[in-house]
């Protein structure tokens, strides 16, 4: 019997993985963070609600003239604050989304990495595989051709008895 030939041992040369959040977390920018903040809390059913009844309350206040008429209908200066509003938190929405859209595409960047290592990594292992399978085939042929032996041997000395 040939001695089975198995491959080297795989060696893990690659960098560890990194947690892309944890990354890009620790880089972020104190405009970024205001950033992700002012989005975070813009783009909430609370915020909603609570602009909703801000406005409700001025809208029923000027209306109505319990205290004095600071804007009257048609809420000209309450028209300027949401303005104001809206030209601030625009473009804080777009930085927001220009770094979500970094982070997208370093992640993809990762997983790329991950799955190429994660592919290298398959191919060594199948191909141990095919080695051991190789291995396992003479193994098996070589214990078939000792028990044809053995038992060739055993017919023989069963008729070599009977002959006597």
């Amino acid at each position: 019997m040939t001695k089975p030939v198995f491959p080297k041992p795989y060696q893990h040369v690659h960098p560890p993985v990194k947690n892309i959040n944890e990354v890009i977390t620790e880089q972020l920018t104190l405009g970024q963070r205001a950033a992700d903040w002012v989005v975070a809390k813009v783009g909430s059913w609370g915020f909603i609600i609570g602009q909703s009844s801000l406005l409700a309350l001025w809208a029923l206040l000027n209306v109505t003239a319990w205290v004095m008429h600071w804007d009257p209908y048609p809420f000209i200066l309450m028209n300027l604050v949401l303005s104001l509003q809206a030209a601030y938190t625009a473009p804080m929405i777009m930085m927001s989304q220009n770094r979500q859209a970094a982070r997208d595409r370093l992640e993809a960047h990762n997983d790329y990495e991950i799955n190429l290592k994660a592919e290298i990594e398959i191919q060594a292992i199948m191909e141990t595989l095919d080695a051991q399978n190789v291995a396992i085939e003479q193994l098996h042929s070589l214990i078939e051709d000792l028990h044809n032996d053995r038992e060739g041997k055993i017919i023989g000395v069963v008729l070599h008895d009977i002959g006597n």
